[in-house]
């Protein structure tokens, strides 16, 4: 008789639910992968935690910062205000200029020939270099009643003076009577390009029609101003004390007016073999005289923002011509 056996029950493996510990554990086991949120929120971090550390040192400043920190609350605060000491004007003031000499004229050249007096001459000074205005001896190099009315004549003069660091003082007397110039920084020579600097200006003297006792008075308000440019009312010094008194109630008084460099332009000087001109633009010059010194031009010019220089009008006769030269 057969008996069947029944087969041995295989233990069953008992299902244990996932629990909140055992995924946490697997999940810290397994590699972090770096997500885009981590990677901005951790320079923010770092930065905040640099801040953090910082703070919490130790504060104590630099040496310079404790310095300037102990200098600032010194004065402004713990203490009272010191003023600093007080200046005054020194005594030492630069010498006068020495009563200027101006020679080159001959014996036999008549005083009613030469154009420019001490009295323009020392209104000119004032307002050339200052290492120019110690020279106390300005030279004649040409002069119309003396050398011809030549323009070449005038270059050839001039020859000897360029290269030098002095200056030259124009002088011209138009038809009218009336006079006027220039300052030149270089020697006139003929040229294809313009020259000099902005040291050169242009200059006028003439006669006041109004009463002397008014002279030294500004110019009226209705007056235009638009080229009033610098004006000194002065009187002839080349004449005597009692030349001068004995004149007073015959003669006018002279206004002087300077017109000094704009920066407009760089038209200075221009000089050819058959004319010389002083400041240009517009298609006017400031002054132009012709080859023979016998007619010339003057003309507003952006150069110098000048007036008209001769009483005649743009156009003018020439009785005379005068160049000084001051320097070494």
């Amino acid at each position: 008789m057969s008996t069947e056996t029944e087969p041995a029950s295989i233990p069953s493996t008992p299902t244990t639910p996932l629990t909140a510990t055992s995924t946490s554990a697997s999940t810290a086991s397994l590699p972090r992968s770096p997500s885009l949120f981590s990677a901005f929120t951790y320079p923010v971090s770092y930065t905040v935690s640099g801040l953090i550390r910082r703070i919490a040192a130790d504060d104590a400043p630099t040496p310079l910062a404790r310095a300037l920190s102990a200098n600032f609350n010194g004065s402004m605060i713990d203490s009272t205000y010191q003023p600093g000491p007080k200046r005054h004007l020194s005594p030492f003031q630069p010498p006068p200029l020495t009563p200027l000499t101006l020679s080159g004229w001959r014996d036999s050249t008549s005083h009613s020939s030469r154009l420019l007096s001490k009295s323009i001459a020392e209104e000119t000074r004032l307002l050339i270099p200052p290492r120019l205005q110690l020279v106390d001896e300005w030279r004649l190099i040409y002069s119309l009643e003396q050398n011809g009315t030549s323009l070449a004549s005038l270059y050839g003069l001039c020859e000897q003076y360029r290269g030098k660091r002095g200056g030259f003082v124009l002088a011209i007397r138009d038809g009218e009577g009336g006079l006027f110039g220039a300052y030149l920084s270089d020697a006139p020579h003929p040229s294809a390009h313009y020259y000099g600097t902005g040291e050169c200006f242009l200059w006028r003297c003439f006669r006041l029609p109004f009463l002397p006792d008014l002279a030294s008075l500004p110019p009226p308000p209705s007056e235009d101003t638009t080229h009033l440019g610098r004006m000194t009312t002065i009187a002839d010094l080349s004449k005597t004390s009692s030349e001068t008194s004995l004149s007073r109630r015959s003669s006018h008084p002279l206004r002087f007016k300077a017109f000094p460099y704009t920066g407009e332009n760089d038209f200075t000087i221009l000089c050819g073999h058959g004319y010389l001109s002083v400041g240009g633009g517009n298609g006017k010059y400031g002054v132009w005289l012709d080859d023979r010194m016998a007619r010339g031009v003057s003309d507003s010019c952006p150069t110098f923002d000048n007036e008209p220089l001769s009483e005649s009008g743009t156009k003018f006769d020439v009785l005379g011509v005068e160049l000084w030269y001051i320097g070494a």
